[in-house]
């Protein structure tokens, strides 16, 4: 009970400080949306090359493997492995 007077009162309080103050809240507004989209984008931009760098590497591995003519035996060995865990 005491919870649910506390969140009325905070937000009469909250809907009463956005009336007295909406141009300061506007103008938090339009100072933050640019920053968080700049922070974004940059988090994006990371994890994309982050994932191009890895599809880099698992490319580096698989030529790697066919190369060394590895690529029969270890599906051979990846069958057996998926026959194992079906029996199970």
């Amino acid at each position: 009970m005491k919870t649910l007077i506390g969140g009325a009162i905070g937000a009469v309080l909250g809907i009463i400080g956005l009336a007295i103050w909406f141009n300061a809240f506007l103008q938090l507004v339009a100072g933050t949306v640019p920053l968080m989209l700049l922070l974004g984008g940059c988090l994006a931009l990371y994890l994309g090359f982050d994932e191009l760098k890895d599809s880099w590497q698992n490319e580096a591995v698989d030529d790697a493997s066919v190369m060394t003519g590895d690529k029969d035996e270890e599906i051979a060995e990846l069958k057996k492995e998926i026959n194992d865990l079906k029996s199970k």
